[in-house]
């Protein structure tokens, strides 16, 4: 039986730079490094509390979930962090420099907030941000 999602690898050019942008940036809990000599790969730790794993499919064919599929067969779409104050994260990662698809929050899934950061920002992985309304049921 599944009980939990145990980590989402992402494959990064520039370890130290991913590091600070999970810890400082995102404001994520940071557990370390480990070298895997056997697998000849350095590795930093970053845990987080109860998670999802979403499926994503492209409603009546149409929008960027299409788009993706036509380029490729599926995979690691987004990886989504959950915020308590949407709007002033989206300011403080501005002013570091990271653009967003969208100039505001859009409606998402749950009755969320949503809002993407271009994945140039983040060594080609696109990250959703999002905050639950008052009275999501997650």
């Amino acid at each position: 039986m599944i009980v939990a999602l145990d980590h989402i690898a992402i494959a990064v050019p520039d370890l130290e730079k991913a590091i600070s942008r999970f810890a400082e940036d995102f404001g994520l809990e940071y557990h370390g490094r480990e070298d895997v000599e056997s697998a000849k790969t350095s590795t930093a730790f970053f845990p987080l509390p109860a998670t999802s794993i979403e499926l994503v499919h492209p409603l009546k064919g149409e929008g960027p979930i299409a788009k993706y599929l036509e380029k490729k067969p599926g995979g690691l779409h987004h990886l989504c962090f959950r915020s308590d104050n949407l709007e002033a994260d989206v300011v403080r990662l501005q002013k570091k420099g990271y653009q967003f698809l969208s100039d505001t929050p859009q409606p998402g899934a749950h009755g969320c907030k949503v809002i993407f950061i271009h994945p140039k920002c983040c060594d080609g992985v696109l990250i959703e941000l999002n905050q639950p309304s008052a009275n999501a049921h997650l």
